[in-house]
C-alpha cells in the first residue's frame, strides 16, 4: 500500500489536544517543550487547558495544530519505528503544509513554530476584523464550478474568490464582507447551501497580500532543505522536493486557493496512494479523503491507541 501522510489546518483545534500524547510519550513532551521555548510562550498549557477563545486565535491555533502533528510524527518514529520516508508523499491543508515540511525535515521545528506564529499574526493584521468574510458552500450542487459563478457575482461588490476547494460539496469562498454576502445569495439561487464561517479574517484571497509580503520576508531568511518525502503543494496540487519552489509556494499560498480536492485526486490517480493517514488533531482530512478517494484506506492518528494500531498495520 502506497502511503501519504496528511496534516490538518485551522479549525481542527480543540482544548485538550495533545495532552494524552504528552502523558504517554516523552517524544511528544519534547516537541511541546521545544515549541514553547521557540515562541517564549506557554502554548502547550493553552492547548491543554484553554480557554478555547484564546486557542482559536489564529496566531495560537496555527503553531498549536502543527505541534500536535509533529508530536504524532515524532512518536511514530521514536516509539514505533515509522519513518517519514515510509510515505510516498506528504501534504498539508493550508498551515498544515508547514507541518508537512517540518515532519519531512525541510524546516526545523523551532523555525516552523516561529513562522506559523508570524503567519497567524500577519494574517490577522492584513484585514481589520469585520471587513472580510468567508463562507462554506455545501450540498450536492456545491462544486467548484458553482462556487466560481457565485464568487464572480460577489466580485461585483468587492474582492471575492474561491479559497478552498476541499471536495465536491464543500467549497469555501473568501473576500470582502459585502462581496461574500452577495456571493452567498448567488450560491443559494443556484441551489447550494451557504454558511458564513466564524473566522477572524478572509484567508486565501487577494486581501491577504500584506500577509504574503510579510511571509516572503520571513521565509527569505529561513533555512529550507529538501524534504525527505515529496510535498504535494496547495497552490499547484503537484509534488515537489525543490526547496526554492517550496519557499515561493509558501508565500503564494497565503493569497492563493487551497487545491485540496485536486491534490487528493492527484495523489490517488497519479501518485498511486491507496492509504491516507492524518497526523494531528481532528479527523477533517480523513473525512474528505474518504469522500474524494472512496476506495482508499483512511485513518486519523490522534491518540496513543491510534498510533499503535497504525504502526502494527504497516
Amino acid at each position: 500500500m502506497s502511503l501519504a501522510f496528511l496534516f490538518p489546518g485551522q479549525g481542527s483545534q480543540v482544548v485538550g489536544m495533545g495532552a494524552d500524547l504528552a502523558e504517554a510519550f516523552a517524544e511528544a513532551r519534547a516537541v511541546f517543550e521545544e515549541i514553547d521555548e521557540a515562541l517564549s510562550q506557554k502554548l502547550f498549557r493553552l492547548m491543554r487547558e484553554g480557554p478555547i477563545e484564546d486557542l482559536t486565535l489564529t496566531e495560537n491555533a496555527q503553531p498549536a495544530l502543527m505541534a500536535v502533528s509533529l508530536a504524532v510524527m515524532r512518536v511514530l518514529d521514536g516509539q514505533f519505528g515509522v519513518k517519514i520516508a515510509r510515505a510516498a508523499f506528504v501534504a498539508g491543508h493550508s498551515l498544515g503544509e508547514y507541518s508537512a515540511l517540518a515532519a519531512a525535515g525541510a524546516i526545523s521545528l523551532a523555525d516552523t513554530a516561529r513562522l506559523l506564529k508570524r503567519r497567524g499574526q500577519a494574517m490577522q493584521r492584513a484585514v481589520p476584523v469585520g471587513v472580510g468574510a468567508m463562507a462554506s458552500l455545501i450540498g450536492p450542487k456545491s462544486d467548484v464550478a458553482l462556487a466560481e459563478v457565485a464568487a464572480a457575482e460577489g466580485s461585483r461588490a468587492g474582492v471575492c474568490v474561491v479559497a478552498n476547494d476541499n471536495n465536491a460539496g464543500n467549497v469555501v469562498i473568501s473576500g470582502a464582507k459585502a462581496a461574500v454576502d452577495r456571493a452567498i445569495e448567488a450560491a443559494k439561487a443556484l441551489g447550494a447551501k451557504a454558511i458564513l464561517l466564524n473566522v477572524s479574517a478572509p484567508f486565501h484571497c487577494p486581501l491577504m497580500q500584506p500577509a504574503a509580503d510579510e511571509m516572503a520576508e520571513a521565509l527569505a531568511t529561513t533555512v529550507l532543505l529538501a524534504p525527505r518525502a515529496p510535498v504535494v503543494c496547495n497552490v499547484t496540487a503537484r509534488p515537489t522536493l525543490d526547496p526554492e519552489a517550496l519557499r515561493r509556494l509558501l508565500v503564494e499560498q497565503v493569497t492563493a486557493r487551497v487545491r485540496w480536492r485536486e491534490s487528493m485526486e492527484w495523489l490517488a490517480d497519479e501518485g498511486g496512494v491507496t492509504r491516507f493517514a492524518e497526523a494531528g488533531a481532528g479527523k477533517v482530512l480523513t473525512g474528505i479523503a474518504k469522500r474524494v478517494v472512496p476506495d482508499a484506506t483512511c485513518v486519523a492518528l490522534n491518540t496513543p491507541a491510534d498510533l499503535e494500531t497504525f504502526a502494527q498495520s504497516l
